[in-house]
């Protein structure tokens, strides 16, 4: 598990996120799923710092792990990545067109995010070893 570093701080910040397609229609055949794998890291290069380390592209929904780093919204990279690619698509499958034909949309307006991280034990015994740490040392008096 790598640990990032910032100006003044690191960080280990990754997110489980899973948007689907609007009214969860199958659209994301082989075609769209190769396009989205080419376009996804053109993406996140405009944001530095975000790397994104799994992604698994189903028919009819997507999950990516991703880090992000503390200094940008987790709500605005995945405005980012579902705009991008809505745009994208739109233009490069005309078909999307005729599916949606109503909206300009390819996603559907929500999302799922959950934290990835170290097992919560570990965390917690690492913290009450961090007082037992600090009990040796010397005590200033005044």
């Amino acid at each position: 598990m790598e640990t990032y570093l910032s100006g003044h701080g690191a960080y280990r910040t990754e997110y489980h996120i899973v948007w689907i397609p609007k009214y969860r229609r199958r659209i994301l055949n082989p075609g769209v799923r190769g396009y989205l794998i080419k376009l996804f890291p053109k993406i996140i290069k405009g944001m530095p710092g975000c790397c994104i380390t799994e992604y698994n592209i189903m028919t009819d929904h997507i999950h990516m792990v991703i880090i992000i780093p503390p200094k940008y919204a987790v709500s605005d990279v995945i405005k980012q990545i579902k705009g991008i690619t809505s745009i994208s698509l739109r233009k490069k499958f005309d078909w999307l067109k005729k599916v949606y034909w109503k909206e300009g949309v390819v996603w559907s307006p929500g999302y799922f995010v959950s934290t990835v991280g170290i097992n919560e034990k570990e965390i917690i015994n690492y913290v009450k070893w961090q007082q037992s740490q600090d009990l040796g040392q010397a005590k200033l008096e005044f």
